[in-house]
């Protein structure tokens, strides 16, 4: 059974599609490294997307009692929340409605498990690192070249 910990922050005033673009380029990344990369983007949503990988962090070390070494990002998910809707006065009496969307962010931690490695695999690769110093490479020197100069006889 693989334990996920949870952490979400929601109504953040950002839109969705700016958070996601930050999302994406972190969560195929190792925890340290995803954290590390958040911490240099210059973009507002790092900060909101590194402070809920934070909590998530904290909730593993302090809930469950896990070793940060055992972490593993599983998934990042940014999702619209409420919408506020405003207006604008323009020209002529008129108005335009502006929308100002919000995000919620979810933060997925999963715990990694070390699997042993099973004797049949230990096997194939002793196989295939014996075939491979079985075979004689001869090096090979490129062969030295004559100098030869050539000496004009002035006249």
């Amino acid at each position: 059974m693989i334990m996920k910990i949870t952490a979400t922050q929601k109504q953040i005033r950002q839109t969705p599609r700016k958070m996601r673009l930050v999302a994406n380029q972190v969560k195929d990344l190792p925890l340290e490294q995803a954290m590390r990369q958040l911490a240099v983007i210059n973009r507002r949503a790092s900060l909101s997307i590194l402070k809920v990988v934070k909590q998530a962090i904290a909730n593993a070390m302090n809930n469950h009692r896990l070793p940060f070494e055992s972490l593993v990002l599983s998934s990042i998910q940014v999702t619209p929340g409420a919408v506020y809707k405003r207006w604008r006065a323009v020209s002529r009496g008129r108005a335009h409605s502006i929308m100002k969307r919000t995000s919620h962010i979810r933060v997925e931690l999963e715990v990694k498990e070390d699997k042993p490695k099973k004797s049949a695999d230990v096997k194939t690769t002793a196989k295939k690192e014996t075939k491979k110093t079985d075979k004689k490479t001869k090096v090979v020197t490129p062969a030295k070249k004559k100098v030869t100069t050539k000496v004009k006889k002035n006249k």
